[in-house]
Protein backbone atom coordinates (compact mmCIF):
# COMPACT_ATOMS: atom_id res chain seq x y z
CA UNK A 1 0.00 0.00 0.00
CA UNK A 2 1.77 3.53 -0.92
CA UNK A 3 2.36 5.38 2.05
CA UNK A 4 0.72 8.24 0.74
CA UNK A 5 -2.18 6.57 1.19
CA UNK A 6 -1.90 6.64 5.11
CA UNK A 7 -3.46 10.00 6.10
CA UNK A 8 -4.90 8.37 9.19
CA UNK A 9 -3.95 6.17 11.49
CA UNK A 10 -4.07 2.58 10.34
CA UNK A 11 -5.70 -0.28 12.78
CA UNK A 12 -4.54 -3.56 12.67
CA UNK A 13 -5.98 -6.58 14.40
CA UNK A 14 -3.22 -8.26 16.44
CA UNK A 15 -3.57 -9.77 19.97
CA UNK A 16 -1.69 -12.09 21.69
CA UNK A 17 -3.05 -14.04 23.80
CA UNK A 18 -2.88 -17.57 25.89
CA UNK A 19 -5.35 -19.02 24.04
CA UNK A 20 -3.92 -19.36 20.74
CA UNK A 21 -7.18 -19.88 19.31
CA UNK A 22 -8.81 -17.25 20.61
CA UNK A 23 -11.11 -14.39 18.78
CA UNK A 24 -10.03 -11.15 18.18
CA UNK A 25 -12.30 -8.83 19.68
CA UNK A 26 -12.84 -5.79 18.21
CA UNK A 27 -11.25 -3.46 20.75
CA UNK A 28 -7.67 -5.91 20.50
CA UNK A 29 -5.80 -3.99 18.21
CA UNK A 30 -2.48 -2.51 17.45
CA UNK A 31 -3.26 1.15 16.17
CA UNK A 32 0.34 1.76 14.11
CA UNK A 33 0.69 5.80 14.16
CA UNK A 34 3.87 6.47 12.15
CA UNK A 35 4.54 9.98 14.60
CA UNK A 36 8.11 10.02 13.75
CA UNK A 37 10.44 7.70 16.64
CA UNK A 38 6.92 7.81 19.06
CA UNK A 39 6.62 3.92 19.84
CA UNK A 40 3.84 1.70 20.73
CA UNK A 41 3.11 1.43 24.29
CA UNK A 42 2.74 -1.81 24.69
CA UNK A 43 -0.55 -3.00 27.14
CA UNK A 44 -1.37 -6.67 27.69
CA UNK A 45 -0.30 -7.48 24.36
CA UNK A 46 -1.86 -4.60 22.52
CA UNK A 47 -0.65 -1.08 21.97
CA UNK A 48 -2.06 2.20 20.74
CA UNK A 49 0.34 5.43 19.49
CA UNK A 50 -1.48 8.90 19.04
CA UNK A 51 -2.67 9.80 15.07
CA UNK A 52 -0.02 10.97 12.53
CA UNK A 53 -0.72 13.43 9.42
CA UNK A 54 1.65 11.80 6.48
CA UNK A 55 2.20 15.10 4.55
CA UNK A 56 4.11 16.38 7.64
CA UNK A 57 6.52 14.11 7.64
CA UNK A 58 10.20 14.16 5.90
CA UNK A 59 10.55 11.04 3.54
CA UNK A 60 13.18 9.73 5.25
CA UNK A 61 11.81 9.51 8.19
CA UNK A 62 8.79 7.65 6.65
CA UNK A 63 11.26 5.15 5.20
CA UNK A 64 12.57 4.69 8.69
CA UNK A 65 8.84 4.22 10.67
CA UNK A 66 8.22 2.17 7.64
CA UNK A 67 10.55 -0.51 8.29
CA UNK A 68 9.92 -0.30 12.00
CA UNK A 69 6.91 -1.14 11.46
CA UNK A 70 7.11 -3.85 9.28
CA UNK A 71 9.60 -5.33 12.29
CA UNK A 72 7.12 -4.85 14.95
CA UNK A 73 4.47 -6.43 12.42
CA UNK A 74 6.68 -9.43 12.27
CA UNK A 75 7.69 -9.65 15.94
CA UNK A 76 4.12 -9.64 17.22
CA UNK A 77 3.30 -12.00 14.49
CA UNK A 78 5.91 -14.91 15.79
CA UNK A 79 5.06 -14.29 18.96
CA UNK A 80 1.27 -15.50 17.72
CA UNK A 81 2.42 -18.31 16.14
CA UNK A 82 4.93 -19.39 18.68
CA UNK A 83 2.08 -19.63 20.92
CA UNK A 84 0.14 -22.04 18.70
CA UNK A 85 3.29 -24.48 18.76
CA UNK A 86 2.81 -25.14 22.09
CA UNK A 87 0.12 -27.53 22.05
CA UNK A 88 1.04 -30.65 19.98
CA UNK A 89 -1.23 -31.52 17.45
CA UNK A 90 -3.98 -34.22 18.10
CA UNK A 91 -6.25 -35.13 20.76
CA UNK A 92 -5.88 -36.83 24.56
CA UNK A 93 -3.44 -33.56 25.65
CA UNK A 94 -1.82 -34.65 29.10
CA UNK A 95 0.86 -32.40 30.71
CA UNK A 96 3.92 -33.16 32.43
CA UNK A 97 4.07 -33.31 35.93
CA UNK A 98 6.57 -35.46 37.28
CA UNK A 99 9.59 -34.26 35.75
CA UNK A 100 11.84 -37.16 37.45
CA UNK A 101 10.12 -39.45 34.77
CA UNK A 102 9.52 -37.23 32.12
CA UNK A 103 12.50 -38.79 29.42
CA UNK A 104 11.24 -39.02 25.99
CA UNK A 105 12.67 -42.35 24.35
CA UNK A 106 13.41 -43.65 21.39
CA UNK A 107 11.12 -46.99 22.29
CA UNK A 108 8.65 -48.25 25.41
CA UNK A 109 12.00 -49.01 27.35
CA UNK A 110 13.54 -47.19 30.66
CA UNK A 111 17.11 -48.11 28.94
CA UNK A 112 16.05 -47.01 25.49
CA UNK A 113 17.85 -43.95 23.58
CA UNK A 114 17.04 -40.66 25.25
CA UNK A 115 15.80 -38.20 22.65
CA UNK A 116 15.19 -35.19 25.31
CA UNK A 117 14.46 -34.22 28.50
CA UNK A 118 10.85 -32.71 29.14
CA UNK A 119 10.29 -30.37 31.43
CA UNK A 120 7.10 -30.23 34.11
CA UNK A 121 4.17 -28.11 32.48
CA UNK A 122 5.16 -29.50 28.97
CA UNK A 123 1.91 -30.30 27.10
CA UNK A 124 2.10 -33.42 25.34
CA UNK A 125 -0.30 -35.75 22.90
CA UNK A 126 -1.00 -39.17 23.45
CA UNK A 127 -1.21 -41.54 20.42
CA UNK A 128 -0.90 -44.61 21.93
CA UNK A 129 0.19 -46.87 25.34
CA UNK A 130 2.55 -49.98 24.94
CA UNK A 131 3.43 -52.26 28.51
CA UNK A 132 6.97 -53.57 28.35
CA UNK A 133 8.14 -57.22 30.15
CA UNK A 134 8.93 -54.91 33.43
CA UNK A 135 5.01 -54.05 33.57
CA UNK A 136 5.74 -50.31 32.93
CA UNK A 137 3.35 -48.52 30.64
CA UNK A 138 4.46 -46.18 28.26
CA UNK A 139 2.30 -43.86 26.21
CA UNK A 140 3.30 -43.26 22.54
CA UNK A 141 3.50 -38.83 22.12
CA UNK A 142 3.57 -36.06 20.39
CA UNK A 143 5.54 -33.40 21.43
CA UNK A 144 5.66 -31.17 18.46
CA UNK A 145 5.16 -31.45 14.98
CA UNK A 146 8.20 -33.04 14.46
CA UNK A 147 8.68 -34.44 17.51
CA UNK A 148 7.55 -38.18 18.89
CA UNK A 149 8.54 -40.91 21.37
CA UNK A 150 8.07 -42.64 24.42
CA UNK A 151 7.45 -41.46 27.69
CA UNK A 152 6.62 -43.49 31.07
CA UNK A 153 3.03 -42.90 31.83
CA UNK A 154 3.30 -41.57 35.65
CA UNK A 155 5.40 -38.76 34.16
CA UNK A 156 2.05 -37.03 33.09
CA UNK A 157 -1.94 -36.23 34.18
CA UNK A 158 -4.57 -35.53 32.12
CA UNK A 159 -7.99 -34.51 33.34
CA UNK A 160 -9.58 -37.18 30.77
CA UNK A 161 -8.25 -40.43 33.06
CA UNK A 162 -9.59 -41.09 35.70
CA UNK A 163 -8.13 -40.73 39.19
CA UNK A 164 -5.51 -38.71 38.07
CA UNK A 165 -6.95 -35.65 40.49
CA UNK A 166 -5.45 -37.77 43.23
CA UNK A 167 -2.58 -38.65 41.93
CA UNK A 168 -1.10 -35.28 41.18
CA UNK A 169 -2.29 -34.43 44.77
CA UNK A 170 -0.35 -37.26 46.30
CA UNK A 171 2.84 -36.34 44.33
CA UNK A 172 2.15 -32.55 45.67
CA UNK A 173 2.71 -33.67 49.28
CA UNK A 174 6.30 -35.11 48.90
CA UNK A 175 7.69 -32.15 46.81
CA UNK A 176 9.68 -29.44 48.65
CA UNK A 177 8.24 -25.86 48.66
CA UNK A 178 8.84 -24.72 45.15
CA UNK A 179 7.92 -28.62 43.64
CA UNK A 180 4.45 -28.39 45.41
CA UNK A 181 3.66 -24.96 44.35
CA UNK A 182 4.50 -25.71 40.48
CA UNK A 183 2.36 -28.85 41.26
CA UNK A 184 -0.33 -27.42 42.73
CA UNK A 185 -0.39 -24.76 39.94
CA UNK A 186 -0.44 -27.43 37.48
CA UNK A 187 -3.41 -28.98 39.90
CA UNK A 188 -5.58 -26.30 39.91
CA UNK A 189 -5.22 -25.48 36.09
CA UNK A 190 -5.77 -28.86 35.02
CA UNK A 191 -8.84 -29.74 37.70
CA UNK A 192 -11.16 -26.92 38.50
CA UNK A 193 -13.64 -29.14 39.28
CA UNK A 194 -12.16 -31.75 41.33
CA UNK A 195 -13.01 -31.81 45.12
CA UNK A 196 -9.54 -32.17 45.98
CA UNK A 197 -9.36 -28.41 45.04
CA UNK A 198 -9.88 -27.33 48.32
CA UNK A 199 -6.91 -28.94 49.91
CA UNK A 200 -4.53 -28.27 46.76
CA UNK A 201 -5.32 -24.53 47.04
CA UNK A 202 -4.47 -24.87 50.99
CA UNK A 203 -1.15 -26.96 50.13
CA UNK A 204 -0.67 -24.21 47.61
CA UNK A 205 -0.96 -21.43 49.93
CA UNK A 206 1.01 -23.00 52.73
CA UNK A 207 4.05 -23.26 50.75
CA UNK A 208 3.94 -20.06 49.45
CA UNK A 209 3.91 -18.89 53.25
CA UNK A 210 6.86 -21.21 53.38
CA UNK A 211 8.55 -19.96 49.95
CA UNK A 212 8.22 -16.41 51.35
CA UNK A 213 10.26 -16.89 54.44
CA UNK A 214 13.37 -18.71 52.90
CA UNK A 215 12.84 -15.59 50.44
CA UNK A 216 13.23 -13.40 53.21
CA UNK A 217 16.21 -14.60 54.69
CA UNK A 218 18.36 -15.04 51.27
CA UNK A 219 16.85 -11.51 50.01
CA UNK A 220 18.51 -10.30 52.85
CA UNK A 221 21.42 -11.80 53.12
CA UNK A 222 22.37 -10.41 49.47
CA UNK A 223 21.52 -6.94 50.58
CA UNK A 224 24.09 -7.11 52.81
CA UNK A 225 26.88 -8.11 50.99
CA UNK A 226 25.75 -5.82 48.51
CA UNK A 227 24.94 -2.21 50.48
CA UNK A 228 21.60 -0.44 49.17
CA UNK A 229 22.01 3.32 47.81
CA UNK A 230 20.71 5.91 50.39
CA UNK A 231 19.76 7.95 47.35
CA UNK A 232 17.78 7.00 44.72
CA UNK A 233 14.85 4.68 44.79
CA UNK A 234 13.18 3.10 48.20
CA UNK A 235 15.08 -0.18 49.75
CA UNK A 236 11.27 -1.64 49.83
CA UNK A 237 11.57 -1.61 46.09
CA UNK A 238 14.63 -3.60 45.81
CA UNK A 239 12.89 -6.19 47.96
CA UNK A 240 10.03 -6.40 45.59
CA UNK A 241 12.60 -6.94 42.89
CA UNK A 242 14.52 -9.32 44.36
CA UNK A 243 15.22 -11.55 41.22
CA UNK A 244 14.64 -14.48 43.86
CA UNK A 245 10.70 -13.88 43.39
CA UNK A 246 10.87 -14.51 39.49
CA UNK A 247 10.02 -18.07 39.53
CA UNK A 248 7.36 -18.10 42.34
CA UNK A 249 5.56 -15.50 40.21
CA UNK A 250 5.61 -17.26 37.03
CA UNK A 251 3.67 -19.82 38.73
CA UNK A 252 1.08 -17.33 40.24
CA UNK A 253 2.15 -16.00 43.65
CA UNK A 254 2.15 -12.64 44.60
CA UNK A 255 4.06 -11.65 47.82
CA UNK A 256 3.97 -8.83 50.19
CA UNK A 257 6.82 -7.34 51.98
CA UNK A 258 6.72 -5.96 55.76
CA UNK A 259 9.06 -2.84 55.24
CA UNK A 260 9.43 -2.82 59.27
CA UNK A 261 10.54 -6.01 59.66
CA UNK A 262 12.07 -6.70 56.22
CA UNK A 263 10.10 -9.65 55.68
CA UNK A 264 7.66 -11.39 52.57
CA UNK A 265 4.46 -12.61 53.19
CA UNK A 266 2.38 -14.83 50.53
CA UNK A 267 -0.65 -12.29 49.49
CA UNK A 268 -3.23 -15.24 50.56
CA UNK A 269 -5.03 -15.59 47.22
CA UNK A 270 -5.55 -19.15 47.43
CA UNK A 271 -6.46 -19.10 51.06
CA UNK A 272 -9.30 -16.22 49.70
CA UNK A 273 -10.55 -18.40 47.05
CA UNK A 274 -11.12 -21.38 49.98
CA UNK A 275 -13.35 -19.00 51.70
CA UNK A 276 -14.83 -17.96 49.05
CA UNK A 277 -15.61 -20.74 46.71
CA UNK A 278 -15.86 -23.42 49.59
CA UNK A 279 -16.80 -22.48 52.67
CA UNK A 280 -18.17 -25.21 54.17
CA UNK A 281 -14.88 -27.37 53.29
CA UNK A 282 -12.22 -28.54 56.35
CA UNK A 283 -10.16 -26.11 54.66
CA UNK A 284 -11.70 -22.93 54.94
CA UNK A 285 -11.56 -22.91 59.00
CA UNK A 286 -7.38 -23.24 58.37
CA UNK A 287 -7.66 -20.51 55.80
CA UNK A 288 -9.38 -17.85 57.80
CA UNK A 289 -6.68 -18.53 60.45
CA UNK A 290 -4.45 -18.29 58.22
CA UNK A 291 -5.63 -14.42 56.61
CA UNK A 292 -5.90 -13.64 60.56
CA UNK A 293 -2.18 -13.86 60.66
CA UNK A 294 -1.90 -12.19 57.30
CA UNK A 295 -3.58 -9.41 58.90
CA UNK A 296 -1.89 -9.04 61.51
CA UNK A 297 1.17 -8.98 60.19
CA UNK A 298 0.58 -6.74 57.09
CA UNK A 299 -1.00 -4.02 59.12
CA UNK A 300 2.67 -3.60 61.45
Amino acid sequence: MPLRSLKTSTQVPLCISNEASAPLSSDSVVRLCLTGLRWLLQMGGCASVPDFVIHRARPLRIHMISLAVLVICHSIGSGVFAQKRRLPPGSHLAVVADERLAALRSTPEPTARLLRRLNRGHFISIRGASRNRDGLVFYHVVVTRRTSGWLQSEAVIASWRPGDDRRLARLIGGADEFDRIARARIFLDVFPRSLLRPQVLRMYGDAAEEAAAKLSREAERRFERRELPTEGAPEFSYYLNYTGLDRYNRQGVIFTFDRAAKKFHYNGAAWREIIQRYPNSPEAGEAHKRLEALGNVTMK
